[in-house]
């Protein structure tokens, strides 16, 4: 599949761009706006385009959107059918394949080893200590203390509590309902459940309370280990127990390649790959098909562009977030929806 003919550089006439939401993408996002505008200077070589970048959660990013408020949101999660009813016109336009992880703060237990189930089971206040017998089970020979558990979740309108719960509910309905997976979600009453904003303060909050375990997205992996946090195994749908590396990430989004429709919205959660880290997905853009002006619209369409082919590279790039780059026939339908996008 091939998309259409687009240009990756700006229009000659100087302009300003913004975006904002996604926590999770937000480091990538800044490297790319950066390398973008050292790249294409004017004469006096200033950046020809400027983008402002923020990190505000991904419920943000899509309502900001939407509105006209930025010109470009970030979102771990896909549009959903409601939103698409609410602002018709918005686009979800995939530009790399993330995953999150299972962090906690045990010093000393290494290898932990988590199921969808548990995890739910921890959320919903059933499970209240680190050797409870449900851990125990998974985790044979591994000397669990009798701490008590701290589950740490986002305050704010979050792509990384949507990718949570949708694992929750996948792996077990009836202890996580369907009903309730969403980028805000009615969390049950946990003892000693801590709010914690964006992925920066799931990472401080983790750590700064032993006991805890946190949701938090791959692209912070760096963080996690300098403070010194653990990172779970969790099953799968075929009942293995994997961490996210560029391989289990990489096996798992292959699964869900040739199935992406052609408006990119898929969820890749608890897919059918015996080898696939089950918490994985596509990162977005979210952008209106109609900008303000003919010359911003052009602006934006060749940096998305850009973003999807040059700033694929790992090296240069995903390397740096442990991020995994898009498929060639998805990075096809993102040109596709880039190509939408008009005054």
């Amino acid at each position: 599949m091939t998309g259409p003919v687009l240009p990756s550089s700006p229009a000659s006439t100087p302009e300003s761009l913004t975006e904002t939401g996604s926590s999770l993408l937000f480091p990538l996002f800044g490297t790319w706006t950066t390398a973008y505008q050292k790249q294409f200077v004017n004469s006096s070589k200033d950046p020809i385009v400027t983008i402002t970048t923020g990190s505000t959660g991904s419920g943000i990013g899509i309502s900001d959107a939407a509105t006209g408020t930025v010109n470009m949101g970030a979102s771990d999660a896909y549009l959903s059918s409601a939103d698409v009813a609410k602002y018709p016109g918005l686009l979800n336009i995939a530009l790399a394949i993330s995953a999150q992880q299972v962090n906690y703060n045990l010093p000393g237990v290494k290898n932990l080893k988590l199921s969808g189930p548990v995890l739910a089971q921890i959320y919903s206040g059933k499970i209240t200590t680190w050797n409870d017998p449900a851990i125990k089970k998974l985790n044979p020979g591994v000397a669990l203390p009798s701490i008590k558990i701290i589950t740490l979740h986002r305050a704010d309108s979050s792509g990384d509590t949507f990718l949570f719960t949708s694992y929750l509910a996948a792996q077990d309905p009836s202890l996580w309902s369907p009903n309730n997976v969403n980028t805000t979600v009615s969390w049950p009453s946990a003892p000693g459940a801590l709010a914690e904003t964006g992925n920066s303060g799931m990472v401080a909050g983790c750590a700064a309370n032993k006991g805890c375990i946190a949701y938090i997205g791959i692209s912070y992996l760096a963080k996690t280990q300098a403070a010194n946090l653990g990172t779970a195994a969790i099953s799968n749908k075929a009942g293995k127990f994997l961490l996210p590396t560029a391989s289990t990430i990489s096996a798992e989004a292959a699964a869900f390649t040739a199935s992406t429709p052609a408006n990119e919205a898929i969820s890749m959660i608890n897919g059918p790959a015996a080898d696939g880290y089950p918490i994985v997905n596509y990162e977005y853009a979210i952008v209106k098909t109609s900008q303000s002006n003919g010359v911003q619209a052009e602006d934006i369409r060749a940096f998305l562009h850009w973003v999807v082919h040059t700033g694929q590279s790992g090296a240069n790039f995903l390397d740096a977030v442990d991020f995994q780059p898009l498929p060639a026939s998805v990075v096809a339908k993102s040109d596709a929806l880039i190509s939408k996008i008009g005054s």
